[in-house]
């Protein structure tokens, strides 16, 4: 027998049974085989108090008992979904289909009620350590998750928090993430330039997880040198060699072949002027006057980033009038799914948009709301990203 598997006077053992004689004989063959921390129980309501009040590691639980049988108290265990220990059914060998309801239920095994030496030490031993081993995965997803928690927190700290920071002159800006899972490969930033102009961006990285996070900062990083880098020294940098630049550093050594589709945009905001450049993402929406929701007119798409250095970018000029508001998002909206598979699509975003007036914040807000709405509890497949950039009162 290994280590691990050693009796011990650690290990804490609830036995169930309404025989009295049954209980004495359990006792002594369990102190027998090293196992001296036993509690004792009369009947199921006994021992689902017990289980209340203390931890145990594993329990032994007769079948039939008056008040509350072994069958109603592992119905009872299941529907209460709770930390409870493994179970071995003490049953007669008579009561072969019971048993196999009490398995169905959880049960992981079942001991004769002969009480016979070397079998009680052969369940309890390999109870116990399938228990060993569950426990120790247990401890390690939790340690996982945990780590994947520090990480998405580190992740949603690299994008801008503090919009009004970063807005420049008569623009207000907002913006959501909301990563598929801990570490998402979507990303946003809205970055103060100088005192007249600010950068906006919205980006989405294939694949999801870990791997994608990692790509999404890194990204999110060399739009920013590059930004800083091209920035003139009277004026703003250009949007199409901001892509360029960051799509060079992307590209080397891409083995994975990892690519980025991203929106980004330079903004005047004393006047609502800027120029935008579009690399294989979605085209923003223009909210605003008299029209309804509507795609910005005349923009070039691209190819994404990360799939070939050299490439030239163009960027594409643009004004908000006065009043007006430009949507960026992912496509984990557009195509957010419900429960029966169908996408929330862009006419159900418009819709969305035509009711959520011009204010940043309550646009971002009035589309996650839809979104979430829309999949009404089923999974979220993708990140979903949006931000909204108004100009003027």
């Amino acid at each position: 027998m290994s280590e691990s598997m050693t009796p011990s006077e650690d290990v804490a053992i609830l036995v169930v049974d309404d025989s009295s004689f049954n209980r004495l004989v359990l006792k002594r063959r369990l102190a027998e085989l090293g196992y001296p921390n036993v509690t004792m129980a009369e009947d199921g309501i006994q021992g689902l108090a017990a289980l209340e009040k203390a931890r145990f590691d594993i329990m032994l639980l007769d079948l039939e008992m008056p008040n509350l049988d072994g069958i109603g108290v592992l119905e009872q265990l299941r529907a209460a979904r709770g930390a409870a220990p493994p179970v071995i059914v003490i049953s007669a060998l008579t009561e072969m289909e019971k048993i196999v309801r009490c398995i169905e239920l959880g049960a992981e095994d079942y001991l004769p009620k002969s009480f016979d030496p070397p079998l009680l030490k052969a369940r309890l031993g390999a109870v116990l350590e399938k228990k060993r081993l569950r426990d120790l995965a247990d401890a390690r997803l939790a340690a996982l998750e945990a780590e994947l928690e520090s990480a998405r927190a580190a992740q949603l700290s690299l994008v801008p928090r503090d919009f009004v920071a970063a807005a420049t002159g008569q623009l207000s800006v907002h913006a959501a993430m909301v990563p598929a899972r801990q570490v998402g490969g979507d990303l946003y930033d809205c970055l103060r330039l100088d005192a007249k102009h600010m950068l906006f961006a919205v980006a989405d990285v294939s694949g999801k997880g870990a791997p994608a996070g990692l790509t999404m900062a890194r990204t999110l990083g060399l739009m920013r040198a590059a930004a800083k880098r091209l920035a003139p020294t009277d004026g703003a940098p250009d949007p199409g060699d901001i892509l360029a630049m960051t799509n060079d550093d992307l590209s080397a050594d891409n083995e994975s072949q990892t690519f980025v589709t991203v929106v980004v945009g330079v903004i005047d905001g004393t006047t609502g002027a800027g120029r935008i450049a579009v690399a294989g993402h979605d085209i923003p929406l223009l909210l605003g006057g008299a029209a309804p929701p509507r795609l910005l007119q005349k923009l070039r798409r691209q190819t994404a980033l990360g799939v070939m250095e050299g490439i030239l970018y163009a960027s594409d000029p643009f004004t908000l009038a006065p009043g007006e508001t430009l949507f960026c998002y992912s496509d984990g909206v557009s195509e957010a799914e419900d429960d029966k598979g169908g996408f929330f699509g862009r006419e159900r975003l418009e819709a969305a948009l035509a009711e959520a007036g011009t204010d940043p914040r309550q646009v971002v807000d009035t589309v996650l709301r839809a979104v979430t709405a829309f999949a009404d509890g089923a999974p979220q497949a993708d990140d979903i990203t949006a931000l909204a950039l108004r100009f003027g009162d």
